[in-house]
């Protein structure tokens, strides 16, 4: 099943209203956390530039704003105008713009990172994605992806259990939109896993690419550096 950009764009405006709540059930409260090890594998300094692609409700790029400190600069960028507006009303701290993250609108190597949390398996072309963003950082400084991920062979069946059916259930529940939340396993099983993205992010010119698995390999965050 490939990914289709119109039906995606739909289903996130759909759901932005319960998304955040959505992401702290799904995570069991771990996502502020995980986000948190985002903004440190980013090595930001005050007064740095940073760009979070597919920023959804913004969440991580506020808290590359609280990194960057008063003199630097955070851009949100999402496909999807409902998920901005709700992160507008979060923060006028953020530069909040709609766009597409295999197109960035912005010069080469203008920021000190670019992360991207739960959005490169939404987008139809994944090692553009990433070439795409190391384009806009400056060499020496990093790109961090948060994604969901396939778990270990040992934990597969127990993360099936939740995505493939507690998660649609909650999406029935608390966002009126079962239809959405099976999306989620569907574009898990067509993603590969945490070695494969590592190998993708090299493709797109990434050098010294890591990962760390969390919550049983269900989620994984990679960090790549862009070379000289």
């Amino acid at each position: 099943m490939s990914v289709e950009p119109d039906r995606v764009r739909e289903m996130f405006d759909r759901i932005s209203p319960s998304y955040d709540r959505m992401n702290r059930l799904m995570s069991l409260g771990m996502d502020g956390r995980w986000r948190g090890r985002a903004v440190r594998e980013a090595a930001l300094t005050p007064g740095d530039a940073a760009l979070d692609v597919c920023c959804g409700t913004g969440d991580l790029a506020i808290a590359l704003r609280r990194a960057v400190g008063p003199s630097g600069r955070v851009i949100g960028l999402d496909f999807s105008p409902q998920m901005l507006e709700v992160a507008r009303r979060k923060s006028d701290q953020v530069e909040w713009v709609q766009g597409d993250a295999l197109e960035l609108p912005f010069t080469d190597g203008g920021f000190a990172a670019a992360t991207v949390a739960w959005g490169v398996r939404n987008l139809a072309d994944h090692e553009r994605s990433f070439r795409e963003m190391a384009r806009v950082v400056r060499a020496g400084g990093r790109v961090v992806c948060l994604e969901m991920s396939t778990p270990p062979a040992w934990a597969a069946p127990f993360a099936r259990i939740w995505t493939d059916r507690a998660v649609p259930l909650l999406g029935r529940a608390i966002a009126r939109d079962a239809d959405a939340y099976s999306y989620l396993p569907e574009s898990v099983r067509r993603f590969p896993d945490a070695p494969g993205l590592a190998a993708v992010m090299r493709a797109a010119g990434l050098e010294d690419v890591r990962f760390r698995r969390v919550m049983l390999g269900v989620v994984a965050v990679h960090v790549g550096t862009v070379p000289a």
